[in-house]
């Protein structure tokens, strides 16, 4: 794993993922079944997009997100304090030298862990403790943590004043990660090839 010391949502972190699948996107290349996802050209056409113009179009953020982004922290010091844990921040990592996905956990644990934080809406939030399961909507961007990490574990934590605090533990799922690896080896391949006949054409 090569980490990239930066701050998540500061300049340099927006640098190192333009034009670059990341897995809290991943969803949209490989569905959560394991089947190769029909957003994947759209997604390509994006990033290759990115790539040439040189930054990323102002993207939506809805209160929901921007709120879950504002109690990240305090539920980041909530998780050192249940498990007992130091959570050690980076701004993203990439598989290897080659840089062609990026991941941007919200946090390492020891050597082995990684933590991922949701701060959903309250009715959200009494799903999750209720079913006491992570959504399958989150096993492409969990398990291509996994990937790009090389890390064996990662902590679904969810968080919401007044409620008790939900973790779930999800470990490698090394049948979705070769399949995951294999579609994103196809999809950055495609990518590639796009960002070229579009230079080609200037």
């Amino acid at each position: 794993m090569i980490e990239i010391d930066c701050v998540q949502g500061e300049n340099q972190w927006f640098a190192e993922r333009l034009g670059r699948p990341s897995s809290s996107r991943f969803g949209e290349i490989l569905t959560p079944g394991g089947e190769s996802s029909r957003q994947a050209h759209k997604y390509m056409l994006e990033l290759a997009g990115e790539k040439i113009i040189g930054f990323k179009p102002e993207s939506y953020q809805s209160a929901a997100m921007l709120r879950g982004s504002e109690m990240e922290n305090k539920a980041r010091q909530l998780y050192e304090i249940i498990n007992d844990v130091e959570v050690r921040q980076i701004g993203c990592c990439f598989q290897d030298d080659r840089k062609l996905w990026v991941s941007s956990p919200d946090g390492l644990i020891g050597n082995e862990g990684l933590v991922e934080i949701k701060c959903p809406t309250l009715p959200v939030s009494v799903e999750y403790l209720l079913s006491k399961k992570v959504p399958p909507v989150y096993k492409p961007q969990l398990q291509g943590q996994l990937l790009t990490s090389g890390r064996q574990w990662v902590d679904f934590f969810s968080y919401h004043p007044g409620l008790p605090p939900l973790t779930i533990r999800v470990v490698r799922d090394e049948f979705f990660i070769a399949k995951l690896r294999a579609e994103l080896d196809k999809f950055c391949a495609e990518l590639a090839m796009t960002v070229r006949k579009l230079k080609e054409m200037g």
